[in-house]
């Protein structure tokens, strides 16, 4: 688990710094002992983005040869084995240095906000450069030498910091650690050495105000001295010789409110908030205020000096402290985070309402898919498919000759005498049941509606496209209109409705009509000599032209021959009657079975599954 722990922690920085934090963690500091300082800065930053994260903290003590002590103290036990692949990667991918972190101890310590882990890893450090520029030979025996000493030198560590560290009497656990590191007190690398004066050339009155927001104490946390606005929000520190801790309450890091704990984080980032009893009645409904800054040990006055700033992080926070950017010194960067952090708060309130905008554009795009598709159904419904698309492209559909297509129409049977005795909606009744059945037998036929006028209903095959088996499909479809028509009931009598349907095969004229509801019409002798057939047709009968005739004869139809009567307009015709298609049950039809008709209108019966009705 250890081992897996360490890969997650270099899985994490290497992704990190393919999120976009990698030039804002390579800022932190030249060398690895200034990232480690900066750790809880950096954690502090994030806090303003990410207000529930709860980040570890960490505090690091340099020793000699280039040997660290790394502290890291978390709420969440077991993920200290994370560090070391993290601390690692990073001195090797930033500082080009090779890193080893080990345990040195962990436990438990019992802080303000209660039970913490607390690790500390021994760091040692090698520059690759040193290794590179070694003889292979002579580095491979000077590897094994250090390695044997390291290990021996981290055991007699280890095991003198145990014995030590239990002994009673010791006022501090890391004491006792820093005796045993033998810490040095390091030096610059380079030539330049500080000047400092022998007076400090600064009036207090003129400190107090060019650092408005600062507090010095001492090791019983005293108040000594205090910034003129931290005076102004913080009434109570005007008071001479006041405790600190009665004031203020340590949010960051999470230790206890005494000079040993503070001199521990030293180098870490402090976040102390007032304590909201301690304040005047009037403000108590306001929110506590927040100081985030640095504490710096003074050792010849042996006090403390906490240089900070409000923790704000808009505008809006300012106004509800009733706080103005005056208050702030201008030298104060806390003003540019203020007035940056507004604008990017407002631009991510942009961005949420682009995000918003565009989730309602989407949802709205769905919705109007979904009507358009509704639309384009109720059009294609109406006209032919090819035809719609060109109307909606708003281009003129051209008239189109066919030079063969089968039409067919059908009608009640005394349907005038049904009228005369039913009330209007069981008619509507009658016939929104009758067509319905025949729209779903067009679509398994594979028949054009061109349209219903009262009860009479016609249909076409090959037209608007073209195919050899017109006639056949609309004779298949004459005899399942036949017998959807058995299924519908005759309001007056109670019985099945009778229907008459003729069928003619010729040649037509197709196309648009009108401008508003257009419809896809058909022009033609064709037309009239179809409308003959069912007029002069017998109930329950599929009444025949002579070339419909012809168009089916040795197609696997039973047809008889009707004879030679007299049609009006059209003189004597010698007409048929469609019986049955010998080929196609009744359910085949009906399309009761998952079975297509093939290029003749005759079906396919392999793999045929009958559907339940």
């Amino acid at each position: 688990m250890e081992a897996i722990l360490k890969l997650f922690g270099e899985y994490f920085f290497k992704f990190c710094k393919k999120s976009g934090y990698d030039q804002m963690l390579r800022t932190l500091g030249g060398n690895l002992m200034e990232f480690l300082e900066n750790l809880d800065a950096l954690h502090s930053y994030l806090a303003l983005s990410y207000q529930e994260m709860n980040a570890p903290s960490f505090r690091v003590e340099k020793g000699k040869d280039g040997e660290m002590l790394l502290h890291y103290y978390s709420d969440r036990s077991g993920l200290c084995h994370i560090v070391p692949g993290i601390i690692e990667t990073v001195a090797k991918d930033f500082f080009d240095t090779e890193v080893t972190m080990d345990i040195l101890d962990l436990n438990e310590e019992v802080e303000r906000t209660g039970k913490k882990e607390h690790a500390v890893f021994l760091i040692t450090q090698k520059s690759h450069r040193q290794m590179r520029s070694a003889n292979p030979i002579r580095l491979q025996d000077c590897e094994d030498i250090q390695r044997d000493h390291k290990v021996l030198t981290f055991l007699r560590m280890k095991e003198k910091y145990l014995r030590i560290s239990v002994c009673p009497g010791k006022k501090s656990h890391w004491d006792t650690v820093r005796n045993i590191i033998m810490f040095g007190k390091g030096h610059l690398s380079y030539a330049f050495k500080p000047v400092y004066p022998e007076t400090l050339w600064m009036e207090v009155k003129t400190f107090c105000t060019a650092f408005p927001f600062h507090i010095v104490f001492d090791e019983a946390l005293r108040v000594k001295q205090a910034g003129v606005n931290i005076q102004k929000y913080v009434p109570g520190l005007q008071i001479q010789k006041i405790q600190l801790d009665e004031y203020f309450s340590i949010i960051h890091p999470q230790v206890t409110f005494n000079i040993a704990s503070i001199c521990k984080f030293i180098n870490s980032q402090f976040v102390l908030k007032t304590r909201n009893k301690v304040m005047p009645e009037a403000w108590k409904n306001q929110p506590t205020l927040k100081l985030r800054g640095q504490m710096i040990w003074m050792e010849s006055l042996q006090c403390m000096i906490f240089m900070c700033s409000p923790k704000l992080r808009s505008l809006q926070e300012l106004e509800e402290y009733k706080m103005h950017l005056s208050d702030i010194a201008p030298h104060d960067t806390t003003r540019d985070l203020i007035l940056l952090n507004q604008q990017r708060l407002a631009e991510m309130e942009l961005s949420n309402q682009l995000e918003r905008k565009k989730e309602e554009l989407r949802v709205l795009s769905s919705h109007l898919a979904i009507e358009k598709k509704k639309t384009e159904t109720l059009l294609y419904a109406m006209l032919p498919e090819h035809v719609a698309n060109q109307l909606k492209e708003g281009k003129k559909v051209a008239a189109g000759e066919f030079e063969t297509c089968t039409i067919l129409f059908s009608d009640v049977v005394t349907f005038t005498n049904i009228c005369a005795s039913c009330e209007p909606i069981q008619i509507v009744n009658m016939l929104n049941s009758m067509f319905s059945k025949f729209d779903r037998l067009t679509g398994v036929h594979e028949v054009y509606k061109v349209e219903t006028i009262g009860d009479s209903y016609m249909v076409v095959g090959g037209v608007p496209v073209p195919v050899r088996s017109h006639a056949e499909r609309v004779a298949n479809f004459a005899l399942g209109m036949r017998i959807s028509a058995k299924e519908v009931m005759n309001p007056v009598t109670g019985e099945p409705i009778q229907i008459r349907i003729g069928i003619h095969t010729g040649p037509v004229l197709a196309g648009i009509v009108g401008d508003k509801m257009p419809r896809y019409c058909l022009f033609g002798d064709t037309v009239n000599t179809a409308s003959r057939m069912e007029s002069h047709g017998l109930p329950n009968k599929v009444h025949l032209s002579s070339t419909s005739y012809r168009a089916l004869e040795n197609q696997g139809f039973e047809i008889i021959e009707r004879g030679e009567i007299e049609v009006k307009g059209k003189g004597k015709m010698t007409t048929y009657f469609l019986i049955r298609n010998l080929n196609a049950t009744e359910d085949e039809l009906m399309g009761r079975c998952k079975i297509p008709f093939d290029h003749k209108g005759k079906p396919q019966r392999d793999n045929v599954q009958v559907q339940k009705s």
